[in-house]
């Protein structure tokens, strides 16, 4: 299907709503020139959700064992991170 430019111009979103339904082309010319060819874009191939992350983990050991270091919450050494503040005699 040929259409000019200034036709294309005025009915370019119909014609988009065309070419996505019929997956036909159109080419567009500018005085009996063909200088545009407006086609539908080929839906993207999905790729499956099973297995999609296949590859991306590491294994870096055991987990869930305890550590061998001692939290300083559970030594008591933790230092206070919020002190209070003083408060002083106001002088006035």
């Amino acid at each position: 299907m040929e259409i000019s430019a200034a036709e294309f111009k005025a009915r370019c979103l119909k014609l988009m709503d065309e070419i996505a339904r019929t997956r036909k082309s159109i080419v567009i010319t500018k005085r009996g020139r063909p200088v545009a060819k407006l086609v539908a874009v080929e839906p993207e191939a999905r790729r499956p959700l099973f297995g999609c992350m296949a590859g991306t983990v590491t294994f870096e050991g055991d987990i869930l064992s305890p550590l061998d270091v001692e939290w300083e919450a559970e030594a008591e050494t933790e230092p206070n991170l919020y002190p209070r503040k003083r408060r002083g005699r106001r002088r006035g």
